[in-house]
């Protein structure tokens, strides 16, 4: 199928507005069919229009693989039954004073990384939603652990600065390859330029050959 480039909003930074599993891709609502088409397409699932907290910033309000969704607390119930009912998964508001859900969880169907201003709590339920072993530690200096990783079951895109030992343990945990590398011409934060599950990928407009040569060996599309 091959990677494919995109913009939302006419911004490269897609992932700030989307999140998807190997079943759905929840969008923005409102937005252009023509665009719910090519994602689709290049996804190979459907496209879902919804909103976390009257939101279209989805990406950093919904943590989700496979086998559960969770989303901030800012979530309305209303909302939580449209994505429910489109998943068919269990969908559970984070227990947490944060907000940025997305953004301090990366995950797929075998493990999970939180960031460590998760407390025993919500460490607790990542666990039980997401049916994954869960591991609370940084990324280097940064706590936005999901911002700085995407990770399907085939593959990782990770922080471009981690060192070859970090990134190996990183693939081990998750059962997969993982792969240091940026997206939107150096953007560390590869998880606002990209949206990936098991079939394939898509990235921002502003992705240069080099990121898409890494990031399609990380994921394996």
């Amino acid at each position: 199928m091959g990677l494919q480039l995109i913009d939302i909003y006419r911004s490269p930074n897609i992932g700030v507005y989307m999140k998807g599993n190997d079943k759905v891709l929840l969008v923005p609502k409102g937005l252009a069919k023509t665009k719910l088409v090519k994602l689709s397409e290049g996804l190979g699932v459907p496209a879902v229009p919804t909103s976390v907290g009257e939101s279209r910033l989805l990406g950093p309000l919904v943590a989700m693989n496979n086998k559960g969704v969770l989303v901030s607390r800012l979530a309305e119930q209303r909302e939580m039954a449209e994505v429910g009912e489109a998943t068919g998964m269990a969908v559970e508001r984070l227990d947490s004073k944060f907000t940025a859900v997305g953004n301090l969880i990366a995950a797929n169907d075998k493990f999970a990384i939180v960031s460590p201003v998760l407390d025993p709590r919500a460490v607790a339920q990542v666990k039980d939603v997401l049916g994954t072993e869960v591991e609370r530690a940084p990324m280097r200096e940064y706590y936005q652990v999901g911002a700085l990783m995407v990770a399907t079951n085939r593959g990782a895109a990770v922080y471009a600065g981690l060192d070859e030992e970090e990134t190996a343990r990183i693939g081990s945990l998750f059962g997969v390859e993982a792969v240091p590398t940026t997206v939107n011409r150096g953007v560390p934060f590869v998880a606002s330029g990209m949206i990936a599950n098991s079939k394939n990928a898509v990235v921002g407009t502003q992705t240069t050959g080099p990121e898409l040569v890494f990031i399609t060996r990380a994921l394996s599309v």
